[in-house]
């Protein structure tokens, strides 16, 4: 008579992976009310019965660890190696998130199809798309691999016995949100199911010494579906930025266990596929309309690289009750805190206008060096005087009205150098750290006020 298989319930908290094998209204590890689901474990009815100890790894010394086997694989587009530190590492598990066609599986098929060579093979884990479809979208991309297989399943013990059968020096899975494991009664996409199927493929990366890129949904909101707990299984957490309407995308990375955070990938999706883009700058600034009140340049600093964006910003008489506070790719908080300056510093009067700032190319900016382009950008809308069109402004602005110094102002400057602008405005507190000899026209001033007074025409 055969065995009937016994299940397990306990209930996982949605927002935090926590789980506990009673209901409660409210989680005690992430403080959520009602984010608790039922899930259902099937035990394995073959139990070591023997008594014998599990063979368990033992500890090592720090000098007896050998990282001459982990080499890192370069990969075939240049930005992607830069986001993730010069290549991927072996062993490491890489997940890739965006929204709904940006160009997440264009980009890993890309790259799956350029690295597979005789002594590399990769196999390619479809749960969303059958193989006929995979392989029209290779053609379209131009790809042509016979080292690369395609794998159509979403069954994860399926998955593992193709694996361990042929060997792949790389896998990809497309996505991890369809992947289901039959110890599980849940449904694909659960939170236990996203859990378990991304410990396995983290435990066949670290075990194997081969790595995993996994694809992974997001919500409405953006952020990675799932559990939190995932994003911190896994070793790199990139993202894809940019409206999918439009040509530039921007790949960055959030967590890298082994190379910065600060480095961010731009993309461009044309027919054929996603191209590098090796010049941002010239990008971003190639729209840009001169003589128009509102708009200016200013230089971020995305890990080791300079990108000059346009900061675009109108002000116009607010009808209808609140004024209207607006932002796009610039920190909202950031400019309630330069709006507050201009009042009460500068002497401008914003309490019953709106205000709307723009970082031009889908970038988000996030340092503070971006400070006085944005303010010059809203005193030059309200006034609706013009900014010097070849003026770069950079500069922290202080609650004081001060300029503050910035980090970087040399690579900064180069890099607006080469771009032909021939003036730059920066605080008198960065000029001494300036060892440099530009061609630019270097005035250096203490209060923003000073720097409006030089640029507005």
């Amino acid at each position: 008579m055969a065995k009937t298989k016994k299940t397990k319930t306990h209930f996982v908290c949605q927002s935090c992976g926590f789980d506990t094998p009673r209901w409660q209204g409210k989680c005690p590890a992430c403080n959520t009310w009602n984010s608790f689901v039922e899930e259902k474990y099937i035990e394995n009815s073959k139990r070591n019965s023997s008594g014998i100890a599990k063979d368990y790894k033992q500890p090592v010394t720090l000098t007896q660890i050998n990282t001459d086997n982990m080499p890192r694989i370069k990969t075939v587009s240049g930005e992607l190696n830069r986001v993730l530190g010069g290549g991927i590492v072996s062993g490491s598990v890489v997940l890739i998130g965006g929204d709904p066609g940006i160009g997440k599986s264009t980009l890993v098929l890309q790259e799956a199809g350029g690295l597979c060579t005789e002594q590399l093979k990769i196999l390619y884990v479809t749960g969303e798309e059958s193989v006929s479809q995979i392989k029209m979208r290779a053609d379209r991309l131009g790809i042509s691999a016979g080292n690369l297989y395609i794998l159509a399943e979403t069954e994860l013990e399926a998955v593992m016995e193709t694996i361990q059968r042929l060997k792949p020096r790389m896998v990809v899975v497309d996505s991890i949100q369809t992947m289901s494991s039959l110890k599980l009664e849940s449904a694909p996409g659960s939170i236990s199911q996203v859990r378990e199927c991304a410990l396995q493929f983290i435990q066949l990366a670290k075990n194997d010494n081969i790595p995993v890129l996994l694809i992974g949904h997001v919500t409405k909101e953006g952020y990675l579906a799932g559990p939190k707990v995932l994003e911190h299984m896994v070793d790199t957490l990139l993202l894809f930025e940019g409206d999918r309407d439009h040509f530039y995308r921007i790949l960055r990375a959030v967590k890298n266990r082994f190379g910065s955070t600060r480095e961010v990938g731009v993309f461009e999706m044309v027919n054929k596929g996603l191209l590098d883009v090796a010049d941002p700058s010239a990008i971003f600034l190639s729209e840009r309309k001169m003589g128009t009140s509102g708009s200016t340049v200013v230089c971020c600093m995305e890990g080791t690289r300079p990108i000059l964006v346009e900061i675009q910003a109108l002000v116009a008489p607010a009808n209808y009750g609140m004024p209207q506070r607006t932002t796009t790719g610039v920190d909202y908080k950031r400019i309630a805190i330069l709006l507050a300056v201009l009042e009460k510093r500068l002497g401008y009067r914003l309490k019953n206008m709106d205000v709307f700032v723009n970082a031009v190319g889908g970038i988000r900016i996030d340092e503070t060096a971006a400070d006085l382009g944005a303010l010059a950008c809203i005193a030059s809308s309200i006034s609706n005087k013009i900014i010097e069109s070849q003026a770069l402004l950079l500069g922290e602005v202080g609650l004081g009205g001060e300029l503050r110094s910035i980090s970087h102002i040399e690579a900064r400057l180069t890099e607006a150098e080469k771009m032909g602008f021939t003036r730059a405005v920066i605080p008198a507190s960065n000029k001494k750290s300036i060892s440099k000899k530009f061609k630019l026209d270097i005035m250096a001033v203490q209060t923003a006020q000073q720097a409006l007074d030089s640029v507005l025409i």
